[in-house]
């Protein structure tokens, strides 16, 4: 039985009765439905069941992470060093020591390119897949996998780490009940707690049900008077709320404090580590999609010094998450994207750092049904521009989707009733497929 709200008419009420002199509660009958809603998602999904999308805010500079020119003259190598990786003739920055030693689990693309140099305007290239448009606000990739899929084990399917971090990361024209969980802390800070998983105080198991109760009889009344969007989103967002503070294992999915001291160290215990480390926990329970951010990578200025600040973290959290996975057995489920809104300019600048530059950059990708140990594409001699196989926004986004079992070209309705494809124009680039 379906119903729309939380409205129950007259003839669903003697279903519901009928069920129950079978044995069957109402709350049964809803069990049983959702069992096979979830069996109906998962006969959709690919080789990636989750996705840990981290995101460098700012534009990380491809030479001083993921394609060093050590051959370059100075003025476009810059002042920092290469290392060996386990891939042989690959080298990553010298602050990626962790990261050199899984890079056998990685797929580095260093063809990225597209042709946004403003932060804001890049950024929304790689949350959403689309270039900007200003007459229509695109959703997210995590709202879109969150309205293809829905939730997994009472927990949300769209998880931001620690909270939203752009407007792009939002459910553009999809309804506002796609959007991402926000934790309300960081779960770097001594006191982490997330907003509204405990009752509060003077709140018993008796009185929530009830108020839930209460809450359903209201909303009936509106939904069977007025129809909106900000009503079904409530609505929405207080069903998944109730769902997760009554089940245990999805509270303690987000409870960081349950991991030994000793994974936690190996993590870090800073931001990278504890986000990382939290995405993790999350993608292990049941989440679909979990972004996170770390660090700020707008170096117009000191590239050297801010470099050394900013990469030692990530890369211990970073080449621990692939590790943890891999050890788990979750890597070839887990699709892990580490990304930025653009590179930085080919030579470095009067202030020893470097500037906006979206026509060639690196991304890292692991896992997910994802090839192991490549370099797809070239960058040429200077890092200036894409050499071999350069890779657009379309085509990246769609290849994340199919390892979802989502079809990029299907069609999402805007309003207006006007059909939009999730990705318009973007192909799977199967050489990077296992």
């Amino acid at each position: 039985m379906r119903c729309s709200g939380n409205s129950i008419g007259r003839r669903d009420f003697m279903h519901v009765g009928f069920l129950g002199g079978l044995g069957l509660s109402l709350a049964d009958m809803l069990r049983l439905e959702a069992q096979a809603e979830q069996k109906f998602y998962e006969s959709k999904e690919g080789t990636a069941k989750s996705v840990i999308f981290i995101f460098l805010p700012g534009g990380a500079a491809h030479q001083e992470t993921w394609d060093p020119k050590p051959y370059a003259p100075v003025e476009y190598r810059g002042p920092m060093n290469s290392i060996a990786t386990k891939v042989e003739g690959v080298r990553f920055n010298e602050m990626l020591k962790n990261t050199a030693n899984v890079a056998d689990k990685l797929v580095v693309c260093r063809a990225m390119s597209h042709g946004e140099a403003a932060h804001e305007r890049g950024t929304h290239n790689m949350f959403t897949g689309y270039r900007p448009s200003p007459a229509l606000a695109y959703p997210s990739m995590g709202s879109v996998v969150a309205h293809e899929f829905g939730p997994r084990n009472n927990l949300p399917p769209y998880v931001c780490i620690p909270s939203q971090p752009n407007q792009f990361a939002g459910t553009g024209y999809l309804s506002s009940s796609y959007a991402g969980f926000s934790l309300g802390s960081d779960p770097a800070s001594g006191d982490f707690t997330v907003r509204d998983l405990k009752l509060p105080g003077g709140v018993d198991d008796n009185r929530f049900s009830s108020r839930r109760k209460m809450l359903d009889a209201v909303n009936s009344h509106f939904t069977s008077t007025e129809k909106a969007d900000s009503l079904d989103a409530v609505d929405s967002f207080y069903q998944r709320a109730y769902a997760m503070i009554s089940s245990e294992k999805a509270r303690e999915a987000f409870d960081i404090g349950r991991e030994d001291d000793k994974l936690r160290d190996q993590y870090g215990r800073n931001t990278a580590g504890a986000r990382m480390l939290l995405a993790r926990r999350l993608v292990e329970a049941g989440v679909r999609f979990v972004t996170l951010t770390y660090g700020g990578w707008d170096m117009h200025n000191n590239i050297d010094g801010s470099i050394r600040g900013q990469l030692p973290p990530f890369d211990q959290a970073f080449a621990m998450l692939i590790n943890d996975l891999d050890q788990r057995g979750l890597l070839d489920s887990t699709m892990v994207c580490v990304c930025s809104e653009f590179g930085r300019t080919p030579k470095i600048n009067g202030n020893a750092g470097r500037d906006h530059w979206p026509k060639v950059f690196s991304i890292a990708m692991a896992g997910g049904g994802l090839k192991r140990g490549i370099v797809y594409g070239k960058s040429d001699a200077t890092a200036s521009e894409p050499d071999e196989n350069g890779l657009n926004v379309e085509d990246w986004a769609t290849t994340i989707y199919h390892t979802m079992g989502i079809v990029a070209d299907k069609e999402l309705m805007a309003p207006g009733d006007r059909p939009i494809e999730i990705v318009d124009g973007g192909k799977v680039r199967k050489e990077l497929l296992a």
